[in-house]
């Protein structure tokens, strides 16, 4: 097993850079997902740890290996695609052991090899069948034990669970955190969904048009965001954004009827702030008439109340317990100053 570090990595095609100038580095044994929206980059830059693109500028080491030019076969990595890309005439077991196979290893190694990887993504019961008689979430899986006999540094994961249900998206979620904490392999994710990168990830870098945002631990990413990109990506629903004037040791916010006092150092009178709070952290008041609820959203334990101000903006606030908006009730936020996130309206970058 072995870290993964990038350097100054650059990727152009032609005159169109689309990586800039990426420094990361990666633990030995760290789950690492990247996520941004599409086309922030983050396949390019998986795929250049690959080796399936060429590095135009900077260096990718894999543990103490300078890997920049060295070919994909030869970098101890194992990629896990979106489609699963398996030999259809062939079984389950036949799948798993065919790389070891072509690479002339002996037949008792994989043997050995496949078992073992059947053993820890539980197809014991599945090995003489093949592809068509399997579920998405099984193939998946025989996807993901042919690059575990290969017993690679890294896995590579790009956007492995896009082609499932909702279920069973969740079910192969839980697979793949399972196997990580297992095999304790260096693992780097692709997804453009959020929820998978904060339930699955030790460490998330969050991209935008081939830039690092912010880097961190998934918690740290939702509680203290550096702009206003990332906070708005991290979390679900995402934040909602209004605009502001600063006043004093006071935020004017039309949206919200008034000002707030957010628990920060206000930048200098008159200027321009965005003011950011999320969904779970108010409370609606139904004794108020600030904004107007145009819609409900009944989820079971949780429901997501659609709030239109008296200026127009479309906030999204959750509820719980017992009593609940509908749609055609006035409501006023009840919430802790503390709660409230200030950018700056020309930079977006976090007032703290």
């Amino acid at each position: 097993m072995s870290g993964v570090t990038l350097n100054n990595v650059i990727k152009r095609y032609g005159d169109v850079q689309v990586i800039h100038g990426i420094d990361l580095q990666i633990e030995d044994g760290e789950f690492c997902v990247f996520v941004g929206p599409s086309g922030c980059g983050k396949s390019t830059l998986m795929r250049m740890v690959a080796g399936l693109e060429e590095t135009t500028e900077g260096e990718i080491h894999i543990g103490s290996r300078d890997v920049t030019r060295v070919d994909p076969a030869q970098r101890g990595v194992a990629m896990v695609f979106q489609t699963y890309a398996l030999y259809p005439h062939m079984t389950v077991k036949e799948n798993m052991g065919f790389g070891l196979k072509m690479n002339g290893h002996p037949r008792d190694e994989i043997k050995s090899k496949v078992a073992e990887a059947s053993r820890i993504l539980k197809l014991d019961d599945y090995l003489d069948r093949k592809p068509a008689a399997l579920s998405g979430g099984q193939r998946q899986r025989v996807a993901i034990g042919r690059a575990i006999v290969r017993g690679p540094d890294v896995f590579l994961f790009d956007e492995p669970l896009s082609n499932l249900d909702a279920e069973l998206r969740v079910e192969m979620r839980v697979e793949i955190a399972r196997l990580h904490k297992e095999i304790g392999a260096t693992m780097i994710y692709v997804t453009h969904d959020q929820v998978e990168a904060m339930t699955l990830a030790d460490k998330i870098v969050v991209l935008k048009f081939g830039r690092i945002e912010q880097v961190g631990a998934p918690l740290d990413l939702y509680r203290d965001p550096d702009n206003k990109f990332v906070a708005g990506f991290i979390g679900s629903p995402a934040m909602n954004f209004v605009r502001g004037t600063v006043r004093g040791v006071a935020v004017e916010v039309p949206a919200f009827a008034g000002t707030v006092r957010p628990d920060v150092a206000l930048p200098a009178e008159g200027m321009e702030v965005i003011v950011g709070l999320r969904p779970e952290h108010a409370e609606l008041d139904p004794s108020g008439d600030t904004f107007r609820v145009e819609l409900t959203e009944a989820l079971g334990g949780v429901s997501y109340a659609y709030l239109t101000a008296k200026t127009g903006e479309t906030l999204i606030f959750e509820e719980r317990g017992d009593r609940r908006s509908r749609p055609g009730d006035t409501v006023s936020l009840n919430y802790e100053p503390r709660r409230l996130y200030v950018f700056d309206a020309e930079s977006e970058r976090r007032i703290r």
